[in-house]
């Protein structure tokens, strides 16, 4: 909250209370484990309105983060319009070569070991990648340590020889 004194304080304590209210209500649910993400949303809803308890809707995907795991046997989950949403722990990225056809690429390439892979449109870009380094870096030798450990030597000797003509 941006708000200063008594008001920050019983906003502050209004949150500790509504989280109070909500891990209550966590608890006593019971302990089956969803596969559905919409069967679970719909209980939790039901037993907070039960409970007189309105959350927005960011606390209930909050909710929801913090109480789910990956699961490859459980349903997909998908957005309002039906649609699968990605999973984005397996988010993965190809570089297509500029000449051949994105789709044609895909079907060849990542469908016969991923076959419910999908591709977000969004982020599809199209140009050429230029590795600089790997073109234009031009490895130079190392000093040996001798030499880097005689320069740190003089480097100290001439700092101590500073020192003492400042102190005198």
């Amino acid at each position: 909250s941006k708000k200063k004194g008594k008001a920050e304080q019983v906003i502050n304590e209004e949150g500790l209370k509504l989280q109070e209210q909500i891990l209550t209500i966590l608890s006593s649910m019971n302990d089956r484990i969803y596969k559905n993400r919409e069967d679970f949303t719909k209980e939790l809803t039901a037993i907070l309105d039960k409970n007189g308890i309105k959350l927005q809707t960011a606390i209930i995907k909050a909710i929801l983060n913090a109480l789910s795991e990956r699961e490859e046997t459980a349903d997909i989950c998908t957005d309002s319009k039906g649609r699968p949403e990605p999973d984005p722990e397996l988010r993965d990225y190809e570089n297509v070569p500029l000449k051949e056809d994105i789709m044609k690429y895909f079907e060849r390439e990542v469908m016969p070991y991923v076959p419910d892979a999908l591709i977000d449109e969004n982020k599809t870009r199209i140009g050429y990648e230029i590795p600089f380094t790997r073109h234009f870096y031009v490895y130079e030798e190392l000093r040996p340590l001798e030499i880097i450990d005689k320069e740190i030597n003089d480097l100290e000797k001439e700092i101590q020889q500073l020192l003492k003509e400042i102190t005198e």
